[in-house]
């Protein structure tokens, strides 16, 4: 429960500290990021921080949701998501507020979400990390086999949850617990130590890490 950014992977690079080690890290561009809607226990049950992202042409808008961001008097975004907060946080905030990065700060830890990136149609080997068959001594097209997945006569069946080959990727991941490297307030930009789920362009969502330590001396 606490309010984060919606933002878009721009890709990956490097940056270097004061002593020169050179630090891989994500860029993310969480700028623009605006409070669409203040959801209350009250009113809705739980509360909530709706957060809009990015930008929309006006005809591709329904008109349901046209209205919801002119209430709201913000611009449409291509992104609308919520953050599940406690109610002094909600309290402090207002409709049509933008959120900044400098809400994370260097050495923060955080959990970043996003989704993979898509791989098709994969087999066992790829999917599931099978070993492959011998390729020499009489084997026969069974190197990058499955193998058996049948049963005996009883319960004569394959039961459900087999690792086979089926679709890879393109499924919701969360990376836990990254640390930040840099953020730049001016251009929104957040850079987070290593490797972020998704492609670049790819919609991302950055939140305080939920497993974080708290720091010595506090409760």
């Amino acid at each position: 429960m606490s309010l984060g950014l919606v933002g878009r992977k721009v890709g990956m690079m490097r940056i270097f500290n004061e002593d020169g080690t050179s630090v891989p890290v994500t860029v993310l561009d969480c700028a623009g990021n605006r409070v669409t809607q203040i959801k209350s226990a009250e009113s809705d049950g739980y509360c909530a921080i709706q957060v809009a992202y990015g930008k929309r042409r006006a005809s591709r808008v329904t008109k349901a949701v046209a209205g919801h961001y002119a209430k709201a008097g913000v611009e449409a975004g291509s992104v609308l998501r919520e953050f599940r907060v406690a109610p002094e946080a909600a309290g402090a905030l207002q409709v049509g507020a933008e959120l900044k990065v400098d809400m994370f700060a260097p050495g923060q830890k955080v959990d970043v979400t996003g989704t993979t990136i898509g791989k098709g149609y994969a087999g066992v080997i790829k999917r599931h990390h099978f070993s492959s068959n011998r390729a020499s001594h009489g084997n026969s097209v069974s190197t990058n086999a499955p193998g058996s997945i049948g049963m005996a006569q009883d319960p004569g069946r394959v039961f459900p949850g087999k690792r086979m080959s089926g679709h890879l990727g393109d499924v919701q991941r969360t990376v836990q617990l990254l640390e930040v490297a840099r953020v730049d307030a001016e251009r929104g930009l957040v850079m987070v130590k290593g490797s972020v789920p998704g492609a670049k362009n790819g919609s991302v969502i950055l939140r305080p890490s939920a497993k974080a330590k708290a720091p010595k001396g506090g409760r």
